[in-house]
């Protein structure tokens, strides 16, 4: 019997985004240059050990209109058990029609899975929801990047392996957060903006690649989704920009992709376009197309087929050179 947990992308409500993405603080833990931007501590999943919550910006972000937990994105930091750390980081970006997020199945879930193997994990909370249309979401992506990468000695990662992995809209931001990436300013006052956006790998999920093209109708999935949320107008036209495709170049990085052919609300041909114009490029990547799954499988969870996306996964990392070989069998 399967029991997927399948998630459409009208489930995630709004007040998701809050529960289960913060966590609790450790004095102890936080990098030094980040201690000032510690968020207030909320529950966390008991299968992760300590996690410390940031906000990406110590003052109002970029865009904001307010200091409301909304409009404040954040990272929470998971690391690995003591000992355990090889140096990779992924920045989890959860899915959620960029209304709400997913926060435990395509969030704290995966970064428990990283944890165990030795990877540092961080969940970003970015900002949905009738405050944050594109591209505010977009501002939030690079920062979470920069901020990982300018704290990376403290954070105990590899500044040349921090990768970013997103699922469903959170794949669409991960993947424009590669696309779009741009040097760090050598000059900018707030170190963090001293440092690059893009990613050294990224892994997408069920990406919603093309939710911003304008249908035959008139109408686009990104648009329906917000009017449906906020009751606020939205023109497609006003979203088509925001399509990674338009930005593909040899620079993207090694990229993994997973999706189901009978994914109803996103359809594969979003990711396997975005797939074939890398591998013109020679970009490095590798897809895997399940026939069974619809939309929101997370990891796979106790589906025997689906459940094996994470083990092809953990095998191409490795052949990156973002995880360590397998201990041989004496």
């Amino acid at each position: 019997m399967r029991t997927i947990v399948t998630l459409t992308l009208m489930m995630v409500a709004a007040g998701t985004a809050a529960a289960g993405m913060v966590a609790h603080g450790q004095a102890s833990a936080v990098p030094p240059g980040a201690r000032e931007t510690l968020a207030p501590d909320a529950p966390r999943p008991s299968v992760l050990r300590q996690a410390s919550t940031y906000r990406l910006w110590s003052g109002r972000a970029p865009g904001a209109t307010s200091d409301s937990p909304s409009q404040t994105p954040t990272l929470t930091w998971y690391p690995p058990p003591s000992g355990l750390s090889n140096g990779t980081a992924v920045i989890v970006a959860p899915g959620g029609a960029y209304i709400g997020l997913a926060a435990e199945l395509e969030g704290t879930e995966p970064a428990s899975w990283f944890t165990t193997r030795g990877v540092t994990a961080f969940v970003l909370q970015y900002r949905v929801g009738r405050h944050a249309r594109l591209p505010i979401p977009l501002l939030d992506g690079a920062r979470a990047v920069r901020f990982v990468r300018a704290h990376a000695a403290q954070f105990h990662v590899d500044p040349h392996r921090i990768g970013m992995m997103g699922f469903s809209a959170g794949g669409h931001l991960t993947a424009m957060t590669a696309v779009q990436a741009t040097p760090g300013n050598p000059k900018a006052r707030d170190p963090v903006e001293r440092v690059s956006s893009r990613p050294d790998f990224i892994i997408l999920a069920y990406p919603w690649l093309e939710g911003m093209q304008v249908m035959p109708n008139g109408h686009s999935q990104y648009c329906d989704f917000a009017i449906s949320a906020t009751h606020l107008p939205c023109h497609p036209q006003d979203y088509v920009r925001f399509d990674p495709l338009r930005f593909v170049t040899a620079k993207v990085p090694p990229t993994f992709i997973y999706l189901t052919s009978d994914d109803g609300l996103v359809p594969p041909d979003g990711a396997l376009k975005f797939y074939e114009e890398l591998w013109r490029l020679h970009v490095p990547v590798e897809m895997h197309i399940f026939e069974p799954g619809g939309h929101g499988s997370g990891l796979g969870g106790d589906d025997p087929e689906l459940s094996s996306w994470p083990q092809l996964l953990q095998e191409w990392m490795r052949r990156h050179g973002l995880l360590p070989p397998p201990v041989p069998v004496k």
